[in-house]
């Protein structure tokens, strides 16, 4: 809490972060059911088990991938401003990309949104699954030029 700037409207932000992934994720989905369809089809219908598997793991993956990487955001947190930070304040790894994630779609499966109630009884906004995972959402840090800048002005 030393730098309460980082967390300032995070928790709305999330919000609207994960709207926009769940849109981008039933795009990437359609787009994932048609080729595996058409796979399906080529193989005569030998890989059509594989549809349901496939359409599983894709949201672990857009998640884990994104969080886990260089920009540790998916892409409606990137629009937002928000990013995943360990801890300690560094990066997660893809590891613990995969443990948030997991946690997140267990918790969600379990509970449904009431599970969320938690980001409304704590000052950093945390959910449930940053707990457990070690994680929390805070906002991008401004770069060098803004503060620059805000200090001119």
């Amino acid at each position: 809490m030393a730098n309460p700037e980082f967390y300032s409207g995070v928790l709305w932000r999330r919000v609207f972060a994960y709207a926009v992934d769940l849109v981008l994720l039933g795009v990437l989905w359609v787009v994932a059911f048609l080729l595996m369809s058409i796979a399906g089809l080529l193989s005569l219908g030998l890989l059509f088990p594989l549809i349901p598997v496939g359409l599983t793991l894709l949201p672990i993956a857009y998640h884990t991938l994104l969080i886990g990487g260089p920009r540790s955001a998916t892409v409606g947190m990137q629009l937002f401003d928000l990013e995943v930070r360990s801890w300690t304040g560094t990066l997660p790894s893809y590891w613990q990309a995969l443990i948030m994630t997991l946690l997140f779609y267990t918790t969600m499966s379990l509970t449904g949104f009431l599970i969320l109630l938690v980001a409304l009884f704590n000052q950093r906004g945390r959910t449930l699954h940053d707990y457990l995972s070690a994680t929390v959402v805070i906002r991008r840090a401004p770069s060098v030029d803004l503060l620059i800048e805000e200090r001119r002005a």
